[in-house]
């Protein structure tokens, strides 16, 4: 089968529309359309239930998401595999999207210096995304805040992210950080229930956001408040850009690494996850 067909396809179940899938593919609608009704012709069913208001997948096209993500995975591993002659071996690392700005990105830069013959994929998704390619052997190691607990599964602390309560004026109390242009940046369903434990009384914020990174470049434009990692907010910190909120709670958070128990890359994994975890 055609991997592009399949590309085609998992865009257009990642933007529910022809037009934003054929911007991010450089096609035209024309062409979108055209892959899509040649994958459910050669599938012999319909992927998409399609309206003038939406697009949801069949029970079809959710089952092919799997199978389309393996695929391509596969290919983008043997092809490297067969391209790098002189690449030593291959690491295909993972990271959850809320964890690459604040701790996997200079993972990649230490992996690179520390290893420069090795072959590296990166890539940053969901948790869910990155399990499953976990099992499908697509996938080395993934580093998660939370992850799914298998028994095929190594699951090893590598790093402790200390959330501090930061803000764009000084002298703030956590009472007044609260109410006053708070983001809530979502680090996964332990902090949401801390946060509602420590703070049953504060109103919900208006500003929500899924990533550290978005609440920094936020509070840094607009201004505001939010509970970010020490290791990124530091230094803005130090030069006075950004302020300790005065009595707020320090949460933590652990980072755990995530490979398969039989991997042929056991030995490789743990070394490259030691520069994480002496980060």
């Amino acid at each position: 089968m055609d991997l592009e067909l399949l590309r085609t396809f998992l865009e257009l179940n990642r933007t529910r529309h022809f037009g934003r899938a054929a911007e991010a593919l450089h096609l035209t609608q024309a062409a979108i359309s055209s892959r899509l009704k040649s994958l459910e012709t050669q599938l012999g069913v319909t992927l998409f239930q399609r309206s003038r208001r939406e697009m949801r997948l069949t029970p079809e096209g959710t089952r092919l998401i799997r199978h389309a993500e393996r695929q391509i995975a596969a290919w983008r591993a043997a092809r490297q595999d067969v391209s790098l002659a002189h690449a030593t071996d291959q690491l295909v690392i993972g990271g959850s999207l809320r964890l690459w700005d604040v701790l996997l990105q200079r993972w990649l830069h230490d992996l690179r210096r520390t290893y420069p013959d090795l072959a590296i994929i990166a890539e940053s998704q969901s948790p869910e995304f990155l399990t499953r390619r976990l099992i499908d052997g697509t996938l080395d190691v993934a580093i998660m805040l939370e992850p799914a607990q298998l028994d095929i599964m190594q699951v090893q602390q590598i790093a402790t992210l200390e959330l501090i309560c930061v803000s764009s004026l000084q002298g703030l109390s956590i009472e007044q950080a609260l109410a006053r242009n708070y983001v809530y940046v979502d680090w996964g369903l332990t902090f949401g229930l801390d946060h509602r434990r420590a703070f049953p009384d504060a109103p919900e914020a208006m500003t929500r956001v899924s990533q550290g990174k978005m609440a920094l470049e936020y509070i840094s434009s607009v201004g505001g408040s939010a509970y970010l990692p020490k290791r990124l907010v530091q230094k803005d910190v130090e030069f006075g850009l950004l302020h300790a909120v005065d009595g707020a709670p320090v949460f933590e958070r652990r980072a755990y690494a995530t490979y398969p128990v039989r991997s042929p890359r056991i030995s490789l994994i743990e070394k490259s996850l030691a520069l994480v975890a002496h980060d």
